[in-house]
């Protein structure tokens, strides 16, 4: 099985992070308290091997039903936990899964980055680059077969956006044959700092050039979904005192990281490992960005009435709707284009069910001219834990230029004033030319999607 090393930044990382490692433990149905009972029916010959993933087993047990089985046969998380504050690490270190952590894995700081791209990005980098990349090459040389790097982190504030796409750049430098995915949080109409579009822009250049597939989601679709499936909207006085969605969002996101590596990690009939992705999904370096749609949410009990085809050909539509979109946008859009999509079956899926789910999404999509074919399906045989089926779409669609351009309006408003500058040419290794710089990047992406709506077959091969 694939092997991939987590790497969670900055506060938002860290708590995405900890959410992901309990979850893993529930879907290789690892007991983590003192439940009576044994495990369900899932195989418990291959387990080591499937949880290989995740873990480094350092010893060999003939089972693991429960978290001191996990601890008990050495087993180590491969996770690495760095932040620029102490807070949601000092969590870790006293919490339930301490022991599965490595400490020379557990990177701190004191205090913080202050909300600032150039400070997490041109101060905090290089002062704890050889820390992190000593963390980092200990837990490389312990892999057999490691698949990608999987980095977390957000990036409005100073150290997920900054520290976060400085650690993408060392490991494109020092491990660059390793895939760099990347899930990132953007909060876009949430925003609560002031220099969240310095922050988000920064970031958004780094990871353009740096990282091998994207992932992005929005804080405003992530609440959208939770305020709908919970059916918690607001209270008698109409404001949302009451509902703290964050471990919900959160939740939102690592069901989709673990539907995204279930190829990976489990067998199917024509399981995709996350390579293929990069393959198949990205025919422009720059153009890395792929929008993520997910069906069911388990947010509240899946109940369905439905049958079994019915049931799968729901999840099929809710995953390809813009109402279950992680970014605001819409994959069937006609305005845009669309240059590949993966549909990525979990459970007891049929060739016949996704050709079939193939043939009604080809009307429905703008494929680029050169692009009609662009459609990769897979299938993972063992399906959530708690569910019979699961759908994940990915779609890299010129529809994701709008985020850049949402980012690149905000940044200008900011820019023109010289609003906030000073806080990041006081970082000595920052430039200020790098503003600049920065506008125009955005700027040549977004132009460079309108381009790309525009090109032709013969064109395309002439650049080629």
């Amino acid at each position: 099985m694939s092997e991939f090393i987590v790497i969670q930044v900055g506060q938002c990382g860290n708590q995405i992070g900890s959410c992901l490692l309990p979850e893993i433990l529930q879907e290789y149905d690892v007991r983590t308290n003192n439940e009576i009972g044994g495990k369900t029916k899932r195989d418990k010959i291959d387990l080591q091997q499937f949880m290989s993933s995740f873990f480094n087993l350092n010893s060999k047990c003939s089972t693991i039903d429960s978290l001191s089985d996990l601890l008990n046969s050495n087993a180590k998380a491969r996770f690495l936990c760095i932040d620029m504050e102490d807070s949601v690490v000092a969590r870790v270190k006293v919490g339930k899964y301490r022991d599965l952590f490595d400490k020379k894995c557990l990177i701190t700081n004191y205090p913080g980055s202050g909300n600032n791209w150039a400070e997490g990005y041109c101060s905090h980098g290089p002062k704890y680059k050889q820390k992190i990349l000593k963390a980092i090459q200990y837990t490389v040389e312990q892999c057999d077969n490691l698949n990608g790097f999987l980095l977390l982190f957000s990036m409005g504030g100073g150290t997920g956006s900054g520290l976060g796409t400085f650690i993408v750049k060392l490991l494109a430098d020092n491990f660059p044959t390793i895939e760099r995915f990347v899930v990132c949080v953007y909060p876009t109409g949430t925003e609560d700092v002031i220099t969240c579009p310095y922050n988000m822009a920064f970031a958004t250049q780094e990871l353009l050039s740096s990282a091998t597939c994207v992932f992005p989601v929005e804080n405003r679709s992530l609440l959208d979904i939770t305020l709908k499936q919970t059916g918690r909207y607001t209270n008698s006085r109409g404001d949302l005192s009451p509902f703290r969605p964050f471990e919900d969002m959160n939740k939102i996101i690592v069901d989709m990281i673990l539907h995204l590596t279930s190829g990976s990690r489990f067998g199917g009939k024509m399981n995709v490992d996350m390579n293929e992705i990069n393959t198949n999904m990205i025919p422009f370096p720059q153009l890395n960005f792929l929008s993520s749609g997910f069906s069911p949410f388990k947010l509240k009990n899946f109940n369905s009435t439905s049958s079994s085809s019915q049931l799968k050909n729901e999840l099929f539509l809710s995953s390809c709707s813009r109402y279950n979109q992680l970014l605001k946008v819409d994959p069937l859009d006609p305005r845009y284009m669309c240059m590949s999509v993966t549909l990525l079956g979990r459970g007891n899926y049929s060739i016949n069910d996704m050709r079939s789910y193939i043939d009604r999404l080809k009307p429905k999509l703008h494929f680029a001219s050169w692009s009609t074919k662009a459609i990769k399906v897979g299938l993972c045989n063992v399906p959530p834990k708690g569910l019979d089926f699961s759908m994940l779409t990915l779609c890299n669609t010129s529809s994701i230029s709008n985020l850049f351009e949402e980012i690149l309006s905000q940044f200008v408003k900011l820019y023109q004033r010289k609003a906030h500058v000073h806080h990041y040419t006081a970082i000595p290794e920052f430039n200020f030319e790098q503003f600049k710089e920065c506008q125009n990047s955005l700027n040549d992406i977004v132009l460079f999607y309108r381009e790309i709506e525009q090109l032709k077959p013969s064109v395309l091969v002439q650049s080629l």
